[in-house]
């Protein structure tokens, strides 16, 4: 017989008379995606992290005049238990957050890089603020993040038309001694992964690189070093995004700050674990990227910006504290 869910409760009071406190309790609990049982009496599965969140609220409670009391018990029956389930339903919540990403699929094609990059991060927010506070996955969570996802891939076909499809090969160890003076071409309108190929290129492989910003992938010249499309030399590969499969062909993959760029760029083009500067840095080259038609200007611009964040993560790996000293 399974064992029943342990759960914390939260069975609290406040002063009638300070109606901002109560609000801002009210927030925190629904923000912490706790159900409610009764006027004042707080619901949510057990965990430690889970109660510790609930003991911080408790004492913020304290600090406002009100009493709390934080219990833990386990369910009485399966009923209970059912009951107590279904206080966490999200479904209501996935639904109205796949409106609200329908409703942005249809304006994404008339809006600026700046404002893609804005409405991106809006919508992860609202999309991890249902995610962190589901306790009990159930279809209705499987169907948002097939629509996230999808919206995701989208958003980026808009921003980069023909955005290559992985690869599954090896990728085998170059020298960098056989890749000097030539010709690199990827596609016009440089973003996230393309510029920082191609930075990479000129600072780490081929310092004197010429570049061709290809209209189609089919202009791409024979004798060319293609990079970021489908059939290029240089593309992705499984779970690797093109700067990466640089990094890891030219055997710069033990530099811990490109390390560290490589993951900023996969977060920003493919997804997965956040980096805190990716932000700032799709920022920072949505502005150029909107004000300046010529590639090779952007490219210009945008190459402080990355020597900047290569300076930064090299002296953060060298105090190996995760900071850079002042």
């Amino acid at each position: 017989m399974t064992s029943p869910l342990i759960w914390s409760l939260l069975v609290l009071t406040l002063p009638t008379e300070n109606a901002t406190a109560r609000m801002r309790h009210w927030r925190a609990l629904k923000a912490r995606g706790c159900a409610v049982l009764r006027d004042g009496i707080y619901l949510l599965p057990y965990s430690p992290k889970r109660e510790d969140m609930l003991r911080e609220l408790a004492a913020s409670i304290v600090a406002s005049g009100g009493t709390p009391h934080l219990l833990r018990a386990p369910s009485f029956d399966a009923e209970q238990e059912s009951y107590f389930r279904t206080l966490f339903d999200r479904s209501d919540d996935y639904a109205s957050f796949m409106r609200t990403l329908a409703d942005a699929r249809k304006a994404v094609s008339g809006q600026s890089p700046a404002d893609l990059a804005r409405l991106q991060r809006r919508l992860r927010k609202d999309y991890e603020s249902v995610v962190t506070t589901d306790y009990f996955p159930s279809e209705a969570a499987t169907r948002a993040e097939s629509a996230w996802q999808d919206f995701i891939s989208h958003v980026q076909t808009v921003l980069s038309p023909g955005e290559p499809h992985a690869a599954e090969r090896p990728i085998a160890l170059l020298r960098i001694g056989d890749y000097q003076g030539r010709t690199w071409a990827t596609r016009r309108r440089l973003w996230v992964d393309r510029v920082a190929s191609a930075w990479l290129v000129r600072r780490f492989v081929d310092r004197d690189a010429r570049f061709l910003w290809l209209e189609s992938p089919a202009q791409c010249p024979a004798d060319v070093l293609g990079f970021d499309f489908d059939g290029a030399t240089f593309t992705h590969v499984g779970e690797r995004v093109t700067f990466e499969v640089l990094l890891a062909s030219f055997g710069l993959d033990q530099d811990v700050a490109l390390l560290r760029l490589g993951q900023m760029v996969h977060a920003l083009d493919v997804g997965g674990e956040p980096v805190p500067e990716a932000a700032g840095f799709e920022a920072v080259l949505a502005g150029p990227r909107e004000r300046v038609p010529d590639d090779d200007r952007l490219l210009a611009e945008t190459t402080p910006v990355l020597d900047a964040l290569y300076a930064y993560f090299a002296a953060t790996a060298k105090n190996g504290d995760g900071r850079a000293r002042r």
